[in-house]
């Protein structure tokens, strides 16, 4: 059986991330990844302002920036076949410059996480399936699975942190997701080229029966990626279902009309669940297997470094002491959901508002008449300002005036 201080699994951002944190402090950490690298991933592909700075401490920016991605402003947003409205990022504080959001392919970007985890000391192990935890008493104390060849391995550490995503094996292992209320949502998505996008903004549409967010990721590709509720296909072939509702929504078909569909879509469901808290020691969860957002409200992959910047955080003091105990190991719980709850909260406000037209189009149209209302709320979303910021009945009041405004001006 080999040893190590840490083991991580999934190789994506989140696990990358902790595993980078912890090697670079000294300890020996195994990464495991049932894939073999480069691989792909269903994204948006977009990664908001308040990343930049992680990954900087990462040490990947400038990797990305070498790659010559695309850096948008913000989001133009367009509800039930109204006209766009795009919202700039908000100035910030002692910054000259309005902040941007990356917008880079996922196949470019775990390769990145993996290439760097491997430079900082990490033993990155490809196409290394978990399937198992080893327990001793109440804690996690290692793990087991098979690899490329179909042989088991078994791997000891006293710490397990699960970077698995909405996958993870902690969710199904101990049964944590919780899934929404009002049904399972679905995301697909497809590359496409010769896109006709007018300027730098994350493209928002929503019409029935869900909702696109368009993305030029550079060299003549733009991401599209459609959300829905999975019984809105009606057993309906995805491919088809796909670019049909896609090409229905007027703003879609104005920038996807003389583009062409590169690939078959790729689907990934289980989107914006919670996870309950873990039942044992020795083991942290990051990432996507955290909980995850549904993408309208901001990308995931701001959620998976932070999460992660704090799961090594709590890791390090641990593994100082000496204590995996599911009550030493709770402190990351308590600064995960003060950190992102309201976020979370967020993301269920806002689903249902975008689910029904009325709603949708009147916030759409206060938004417009009140641009300071509107950057708030982008800002917010872009992760650089908080949740509880919008999430108060102050911002509602606000928002109810600057529609009031609207409706006396016209």
């Amino acid at each position: 059986m080999d040893n190590a201080d840490v083991i991580v699994i999934g190789g994506g951002p989140a696990g990358c991330s902790a595993a980078i944190g912890l090697s670079r402090l000294g300890y020996n950490v195994v990464l495991c990844d049932q894939a073999k690298f480069p691989r792909d991933k269903v994204c948006g592909e977009f990664i908001s302002p308040a990343a930049d700075p992680i990954l900087d401490r990462l040490g990947i920016l400038s990797r990305i920036e070498t790659l010559n991605p695309k850096r948008l402003k913000g989001v133009s947003i367009s509800s039930y076949e109204g006209k766009e409205f795009s919202i700039d990022y908000p100035l910030q504080p002692r910054l000259a410059e309005r902040p941007t959001s990356l917008s880079v392919s996922r196949y470019e970007l775990d390769s990145l996480f993996v290439e760097e985890a491997k430079r900082a000391g990490v033993e990155v192990r490809e196409q290394y399936k978990v399937t198992e935890f080893l327990f001793e008493d109440d804690c996690v104390i290692g793990a087991r699975g098979w690899d490329g060849s179909k042989t088991s391995f078994s791997i000891h550490a006293p710490l397990v942190i699960d970077a698995g995503g909405r996958n993870a094996l902690s969710l199904k292992k101990f049964h944590l997701k919780e899934e929404p209320v009002g049904g399972v949502k679905i995301a697909m998505a497809a590359h496409w080229e010769g896109a006709q996008i007018a300027d730098d903004y994350c493209y928002m549409h929503v019409s029935d029966p869900g909702y696109t967010g368009i993305s030029n990721v550079g060299r003549d590709r733009a991401n599209v990626v459609l959300v829905v509720n999975r019984h809105s296909m009606n057993g309906e072939n995805p491919d088809k279902f796909y670019l049909d509702t896609v090409m229905k929504n007027s703003q879609r078909y104005k920038i996807l009309r003389n583009a062409k569909c590169l690939e078959s879509v790729r689907t990934v469901e289980s989107l914006a669940f919670s996870v309950k808290s873990v039942p044992c020691g020795g083991l942290l969860m990051v990432g996507d297997a955290m909980g995850f957002i549904d993408p309208f409200t901001g990308e995931g992959i701001y959620l998976s470094l932070r999460s992660s910047e704090i799961a090594v955080e709590v890791a390090v003091k641990a593994l100082k002491n000496f204590n995996f105990s599911r009550d030493a190991l709770n402190i990351y719980e308590v600064r995960r959901k003060k950190e992102f709850d309201k976020k979370f909260l967020l993301s269920r406000i806002l689903q249902k508002l975008i689910c029904n037209q009325f709603f949708c189009n009147q916030v759409v149209r206060a938004l417009k008449g009140d641009r300071d209302l509107a950057e708030t709320l982008v800002g917010v979303i872009g992760d650089l300002e908080p949740a509880e910021t919008v999430v108060s009945s102050r911002f509602l009041l606000q928002l109810v005036a600057a529609y009031s405004k609207g409706v006396y001006m016209s």
